[in-house]
């Protein structure tokens, strides 16, 4: 997997799964640039932590249509070009139905749709008008096994990962033409700081032994994933939905 002078951006970059596939696309030679919403600090380490030269942090919230495309101008505009676009950021809120009043249900539904799913979708647009002049790329989306299972208490991020998996496709089959390959990786859970209050807790050793392996994944697992799906070689790959969840959920 050769990335040299491939040009990157990755949503949600700075931590967790985002700056594990950072670091694993610089050590591969790609230029890499990451989004942030927030913590600029973070950003700066990471951006700071890869090998190689002209990788970049841009902030930007991508629930913010407008904010999506300066970020996809200000990417191209830096490299010159967007050869690969893994949408990792998201949002994961509590909002059983037993337990949640309806202001406070929509709201989840609102903001875990706006960055899940629809900012997902505006990434891929604005990244796909350029792929199409550049005549090639890749676009990696992260699900989650949450679209297959069921989520009781987070029921809008299981719906907004199922409804990215059928986006995902449905570019796949519009964007091939194009020779632009369209993927997702949908891990189970992962040693992240999303996920950490969950695996710390007192539900902890109830999520890891839902795998056979008694563990949660690693971001560089799922980080060698995605570099999978986006190297030269897998295109016929594309429309596919990769499971990297340790056995914890099966599927057929």
């Amino acid at each position: 997997m050769n990335f040299l002078n491939k040009t990157v951006l990755i949503t949600g970059g700075s931590r967790g799964i985002g700056r594990a596939t950072a670091q694993a696309f610089a050590e591969r030679g790609a230029k890499v640039a990451i989004n942030f919403r927030s913590d600029s600090q973070a950003a700066k380490d990471t951006i700071n932590s890869l090998p190689g030269e002209g990788h970049f942090a841009a902030k930007a919230d991508i629930s913010n249509p407008s904010s999506v495309e300066k970020l996809v101008d200000a990417v191209t505009n830096e490299f010159g070009s967007l050869d690969i676009v893994i949408n990792n950021a998201g949002v994961y809120i509590a909002h059983p139905i037993d337990n949640t009043d309806f202001k406070n249900w929509g709201k989840a539904w609102h903001d875990t749709l706006s960055v899940n799913l629809t900012g997902a979708a505006n990434v891929c647009y604005c990244a796909a008008q350029q792929m199409m002049k550049q005549g090639s790329g890749r676009i990696v989306n992260i699900s989650s096994r949450g679209a297959f299972r069921g989520e009781p208490d987070h029921p809008a991020y299981g719906a907004s990962k199922a409804g990215l998996n059928a986006m995902s496709q449905s570019l796949a089959k519009k964007l091939a033409p194009y020779n632009i390959y369209v993927t997702t990786v949908a891990p189970g859970f992962v040693e992240t700081d999303m996920a950490r209050e969950f695996l710390d807790g007192p539900e902890g050793e109830a999520i890891k032994i839902q795998s056979p392996l008694n563990r949660a994944a690693t971001p560089e697992e799922i980080a060698k994933a995605i570099l999978w799906m986006s190297s030269e070689g897998c295109e016929y790959v594309t429309g596919a939905i990769l499971d990297v969840n340790g056995a914890s959920y099966l599927r057929s």
